[in-house]
C-alpha cells in the first residue's frame, strides 16, 4: 500500500468537535486495519490526550521538535495503546514557534518537507495522516494546509458557523493560488447536531444548499459520552461503542471509506 494521503482536519473556531473527529476517525479507520498517523498540530494537545498520552512531554520529542530544526518525523512518532493508531504529540511550547521562525522566509513549507520525506523513505507505512489543526488561521494552520492533499472541515450546527466556514475558504482559496494549487475539500461534516433544536436543522439545510454534495450525509449528534471519552484517553468507539456518538463516527468511517473508493474510480 503506498496511497499518502494526509488530511487536515480545520476550523479556525474553536468547540466544533475537531479533534473529536481527527481521533475517532482515527480509530474508526484503524479497526478497519488501516494504518493511521495523527499529528497534533494544535499547542493545546488535545488529540495528544485523547489517545491516553501526555502533553508535558520533553518539547523536542514532540511535533515542535521536528518544526524547529531538532529531530526527524522518525524520531517523534509515538505508539497508542490503540492497534494501527500513531501520533506525534504536541505540546504548549509550539505556541512560539511563528514567532521563533520569523526569519525564515519558507517557514510555510517546513512540515511539508519534513513529512514528505519521512513518507517516501517510509514506503507506505501509514494509508492515512491526519492533522489536528488549532483553532485559528496561524502559521500552524498554513503549514496544515500546505502539507495536506485535502480538507475536512468540521461545522457546528449552531448560529454563526456558516460565516466563519466562510472566511475559511477564504483562506483556503489564497493557499491553493499561492502555496498548494492541488488542495482539495474532501468535505464537511456537521456536527454537535440537536435534533431538538430547530436551529440545526436549518444550518444544515443552508450548508448542504450550498455545500451540496461536499456535506457527508452523516451527521455527529450531541452526546454526553462523546465528550467524556477524551478525560479517559480514549476515542469514544473504544469508551463506548454503542452510545449515539459512536454510531455516527462508525457510519462517517464507512462514508469516508466509501468516499475513498469513488474518488479512485474518478481518477
Amino acid at each position: 500500500m503506498t496511497t499518502k494521503t494526509t488530511i487536515a482536519v480545520i476550523n479556525q473556531k474553536g468547540g466544533v468537535g475537531k479533534t473529536t473527529t481527527v481521533i475517532n476517525l482515527a480509530a474508526g479507520l484503524s479497526q478497519i486495519n488501516k494504518k493511521i498517523l495523527v499529528i497534533d498540530l494544535d499547542p493545546q494537545g488535545n488529540a495528544t490526550t485523547g489517545v491516553g498520552l501526555s502533553n508535558m512531554d520533553n518539547s523536542d520529542d514532540t511535533i515542535y521538535g521536528v518544526l524547529n530544526g531538532t529531530k526527524e518525523i522518525s524520531q517523534v512518532i509515538k505508539k497508542t495503546n490503540f492497534e494501527n493508531l500513531d501520533i506525534i504529540t504536541s505540546n504548549v511550547d509550539l505556541s512560539g514557534l511563528e514567532v521563533e521562525t520569523a526569519d525564515d522566509s519558507n517557514r510555510a513549507f517546513i512540515l511539508k518537507a519534513k513529512l514528505a520525506a519521512y513518507l517516501n523513505n517510509s514506503r507506505g507505512l501509514y494509508d492515512y495522516v491526519l492533522i489536528d489543526c488549532p483553532p485559528s488561521l496561524s502559521l500552524l494552520t498554513v503549514m496544515a494546509l500546505v502539507s495536506s492533499n485535502s480538507l475536512l472541515v468540521p461545522l457546528q450546527t449552531e448560529f454563526f458557523a456558516l460565516e466563519g466556514l466562510t472566511q475559511l475558504m477564504k483562506t483556503i482559496e489564497r493557499i491553493k493560488v499561492s502555496l498548494n494549487p492541488d488542495l482539495k475539500i474532501r468535505g464537511i461534516l456537521l456536527t454537535m447536531y440537536d435534533k431538538r433544536n430547530k436551529l440545526s436543522s436549518q444550518v444544515e439545510k443552508e450548508a448542504r444548499d450550498y455545500f451540496s454534495e461536499k456535506v457527508y450525509s452523516t451527521v455527529i449528534p450531541r452526546n454526553v459520552r462523546l465528550s467524556e471519552a477524551p478525560s479517559h484517553g480514549m476515542p469514544v468507539l473504544i469508551y463506548d461503542k454503542s452510545c449515539p456518538g459512536s454510531k455516527s463516527y462508525f457510519s462517517f468511517t464507512d462514508e469516508f471509506i466509501n468516499q475513498e473508493s469513488n474518488i479512485g474510480s474518478a481518477a
